[in-house]
């Protein structure tokens, strides 16, 4: 007994120092036990990670409003322009040659002769020329004599066009649509019904149509309204010669005559027509102061 006591007291520093041992080491293998865990490695949060840093600012896809071209308005343009020429016909000549080679027409031509010598000789024409060569037309023009009065005016009808073409587009639609209904079967009545229905869109799709392609010519085309005037030569003999005013005064008067006998001869023609009514009435009014003539008598 006493034998195995001492065993006991040699063995214990021993024993101590191997628990202490594995005591220290039994966290470590822990920890590694645990580091290596896949559940625990899920459960762990998750390291901090700096936040991706902001890309430089890029400059913006929107176009600012000065950059948006702007829809070029439709404009119908007039222009009115008088001249005073040295020669009417050199100057329509002229003018012809410089319409043709603006890729233009006369529309109308009017020559005024002039009625006595106080008044000139006129002309008035109407051009129309592609809008892009109004302004050169017109400086050319200006060539061919003294201006007396330029002036241009312009009318604005975009808005008008974007209406039209915007009621014309629903229009065709609706005539697709009432095409696909008529395919359908229906009753006879249906049918004309939709028929008659057809016929007044596609008489407003005409009308419309035209309307449009004539404010479209009328945008495309300028109008140029000419008027050109003769000058008064200052070397042309005087209008008042003494000789000339006799003659007209001879037969302003000639004519006077004329016209006088001509009535005269008109109400003796009058008065032989009614002479049946006058000898009527004259022989009325005798007989009735004759009747009483006779009454007097026989009273007295």
């Amino acid at each position: 007994m006493n034998n195995y006591y001492r065993r006991i007291r040699f063995l214990w520093p021993f024993l101590s120092i191997l628990t202490l041992t594995s005591c220290a080491s039994a966290p470590s293998s822990i920890s590694g036990e645990l580091a290596s865990s896949p559940q625990l490695q899920e459960v762990a949060p998750p390291k901090a990670v700096a936040p991706p840093a902001a890309p430089p600012p890029q400059p913006s896809s929107q176009p600012s409003p000065d950059s948006i071209p702007q829809k070029q308005p439709q404009l119908i343009k007039r222009a009115e322009l008088t001249l005073v020429v040295q020669s009417l016909d050199e100057t329509l000549s002229s003018v012809t040659v410089l319409v043709q080679r603006q890729q233009g027409d006369i529309l109308r031509f009017a020559d005024y002769q002039p009625q006595s010598g106080s008044s000139r000789h006129t002309a008035n024409l109407e051009l129309r020329v592609p809008q892009a060569k109004l302004e050169s037309t017109l400086d050319a023009l200006t060539q061919l004599g003294t201006v007396e009065n330029r002036l241009i005016t312009a009318e604005d009808v975009s808005d008008q066009l974007v209406d039209t073409q915007a009621r014309l587009r629903n229009l065709r639609k609706s005539e697709e649509m009432i095409l696909k209904i008529m395919e359908r079967s229906g009753s006879v009545g249906e049918v004309l019904q939709v028929a008659n229905e057809l016929s007044n869109i596609r008489e407003s799709i005409e009308r419309l149509d035209a309307q449009l392609r004539n404010l479209q010519n009328q945008v495309a085309y300028s109008t140029i309204t000419l008027n050109l005037e003769v000058a008064v030569s200052a070397s042309s003999p005087s209008q008042s010669n003494f000789g000339l005013q006799v003659g007209e005064t001879w037969g302003q008067a000639t004519h006077a005559v004329t016209e006088l006998t001509f009535g005269l001869f008109g109400v003796v023609v009058w008065l032989l027509a009614f002479s049946p009514y006058f000898l009527l009435v004259g022989g009325a009014v005798y007989g009735y102061r004759r009747w009483r003539k006779n009454i007097n008598k026989d009273v007295s």
